[in-house]
This record gives structure tokens, sequence and C-alpha cells, in this order.
């Protein structure tokens, strides 16, 4: 049975006051996740330093992510970032051999190239997979960069700047067929859409909690395929990535035999509160339901732009968007202010304005975007 929308609309308090279409920089909050970071105030008025529920809350968040992805919690590393998970994952790898190459597109967000540029004095080299002339990056243009020497294939799933979705199981064959990994920044479609890691084929996949899975800023996940934990041993440690936390060695480093050889320092604990509450209220929603909702509202939106002249630089075609209408502008910054006037809340990036949709958006959020667009037309849409 297709879950109660409106009902869950009432269990966001900022859409009694605005129309909120930023979930791909900040999701709305969840009543769920206001009361889990009052728990954790709660716990340390009450308790102090409440160290076994703390670590209680990191390993809710594994395991739930591991749900959330289909993998498994030994598969799971929390991350105070993307840019954590990365960097540790790149630690690990080794660029001195033939296969040096790392592939990334110009879809990507900063984080998952320059993370890459920054192993270039390790070895690595750098290629970019360029757009095309309708500014969507084909598979024909993976295949021209992806060769016998490509290490790691780093790609997006759908790029921040304008809601594009590339063909990710596409790219993996074509990474497999040269004996390539993939790393999968999911960041601005999980929780968006249904991700199965292992569908999908990827090796590694990385993401963070504070847009589409209602948490909060400051912890993200990385994924690693199991079948590689052992094969990679990250340089970016710390105690929390130990094979034994409660240890204390200072002798050696021992990593753990599961993804948390990933990790670092201690756990962003009051984080983990808002996280787990995030990640258990998607999970209950489900997100083959939620993936179904942002695919309606982003097509009525993207329908309702072209009718009155103003059409989002986002692919038409479910299967090459998510849930991200991106709408060029003349001054995107200044039509983001001129919308926020409105009481509509939206982003801005690369001379586009974003309008990004999650399950607690309905038609009405969609109209009344439309109709400040049309009204701002005039001023704001490009020459």
């Amino acid at each position: 049975m297709e879950p109660n929308f409106q009902a869950l609309r009432k269990e966001f308090p900022v859409l009694g006051r605005k129309t909120y279409l930023n979930s791909g920089s900040y999701c709305a909050l969840a009543n769920d996740v206001k009361a889990a970071f009052e728990a954790y105030m709660e716990d340390r008025l009450m308790v102090g330093a409440n160290w076994d529920a703390w670590i209680a809350k990191n390993e809710s968040v594994r395991s739930l992510t591991a749900t959330l992805l289909h993998a498994v919690p030994d598969e799971i590393a929390v991350t105070a970032s993307v840019s954590a998970g990365l960097n540790s994952l790149a630690s690990a790898l080794n660029f001195s051999g033939r296969r040096n190459k790392v592939v990334v597109s110009d879809f990507e967000f900063p984080t998952n190239a320059q993370i890459w540029h920054a192993q270039e004095p390790r070895g690595a080299r750098i290629v970019h997979v360029p757009c095309a002339a309708d500014g969507y990056i084909p598979l024909e243009n993976f295949a021209k960069a992806i060769d016998e020497q490509t290490q790691l294939v780093a790609i997006t799933h759908v790029c921040f700047r304008n809601g594009a979705k590339l063909d990710i199981p596409g790219i993996v064959r074509l990474a497999r067929a040269k004996g390539a990994k993939v790393l999968l920044d999911c960041y601005q479609a999980v929780g968006s859409i249904d991700i199965d890691v292992k569908t999908l084929d990827v090796d590694f996949a990385a993401g963070g909690m504070l847009k589409y899975l209602l948490g909060t800023a400051g912890i993200g996940f990385l994924y690693v395929r199991d079948s590689f934990i052992q094969s990679l041993v990250p340089t970016n440690s710390g105690w929390f990535a130990q094979a034994d936390i409660a240890a204390m060695d200072i002798t050696a480093n021992r990593p753990a035999p599961n993804a948390r050889r990933f990790e670092a320092g201690t756990p962003a604990v009051v984080n983990c509160y808002a996280a787990e509450a995030g990640l258990k209220f998607l999970l209950a929603v489900g997100t083959p339901a939620i993936e179904k909702r942002n695919y309606a509202l982003t097509r009525r939106c993207m329908q309702r732009l072209e009718e009155i002249g103003w059409p989002s630089i986002t692919p038409t075609q479910d299967e090459r968007r998510g849930a991200t209408v991106a709408v060029p502008s003349r001054d995107c910054g200044k039509l983001s202010a001129e919308l926020m006037k409105r009481d509509i809340v939206t982003s801005h990036r690369d001379g586009n304005v974003r309008a990004s949709f999650h399950f607690y958006n309905d038609e009405d959020d969609a109209e009344s975007f439309i109709a400040a667009m049309k009204d701002l037309r005039g001023s704001f849409s490009p020459r």
C-alpha cells in the first residue's frame, strides 16, 4: 500500500511555513529527528558520558545504512563526511603500477575530483570524461576513457549542478570489461531513489546523511565490497579503525577486519542520534515508493516549466535524472533570494536554480514554485 504522503507532511513543521524545495542541499527537519537531538541532550544532562549508548547509536547507523543500500553492516564504514571516506579509500590504493588511472566525469561534486587529483603526487593519473553537446555524458564518452590502465572509475550518481543521472549499470559494464573498480558518489541520489549496491555491482559507494536521508551534517558512510576489504589497508586511520578499539594499543596499526578500517576517530555522537532517526523514518516510508513519488513530482514540475516558457536543463527521461530540477537563470543567486522572499526555499549552482523534491513535497509545492517562476521570468530567465 502506498504511504500516506499528505499525513507524512505533518511530520515536517517547516512545510507549514515554507515551500521547501531544498533537499538536495539540506533536508527538511522531521519531528523524529528533532526529538533525537533532544534525546542526546537529555542523555548528556542526566548521564553525562554515556559511551555504551553512543557506540550503540553508531552501530545502529551502520546497520540501517546497510539495509538502505542492500549491503551488510560489515561493508559499511560510518564516516565524518564523504571527504573523510574517500580520503581513507584513496590512502589504501596504490598508484605506482601500470594501473594508475582514475576516471572521473565532468558531473562530479568537487570532493570526488579534488581528492583524486590530490593523489597525483603518489602517481595517480586523473582523466575527466566530458559532456556531449546536449549537456549529458553518454556511455561512449566513458568508453573512450576507461582502459586497461584504469584502476578506478569514480563517478557521481546524480549531478549536483543539473540533476542529471548517469547510466551507472552501463558504466559499470565498461569498467568490468577493462578490470577497473567503480566508486559511486551517491550523495545526490541516496534516499531519493532506491539504491541496491549489489544490483548496481559497484565496489564502493559514498554518501552522507544531511540531504535525502533526513539526518544532519557531519556524518556519512562508505560502502566497501566485502571482497576488497582485506586487501585494502588505509594509511588514513585512527583508534575507531582498529580491530580492537578498547585495546588502546600504541605499538602498531591493526585495522579492523571489516569496513570499520576506513573509519578514524571518535564518532560524531550527536549526529548519530539524528542520522539513526532519519534513516528509520526513511526506511519506514520505503525508498521504492519515494522514488516513484519523486519522479512524478519532478516530471510535473518540468512539464509546467515548459508551459510557462522557462524550461529546465535537467534531462526529461526518468532514467537520466534524480530528484532535482535545475532551471537556468541570468542571476541564479538573486532568483533564489527572490524565491526565498516568497517563502520558497531553493538553492543555486552553476547558473541554475535548483528545486529539489522529496517525498514530503506535493503538487501544491510544485505549483507554488511555478507561479513564482512565472512571475519572475521577465527579470531572471536567460536572455
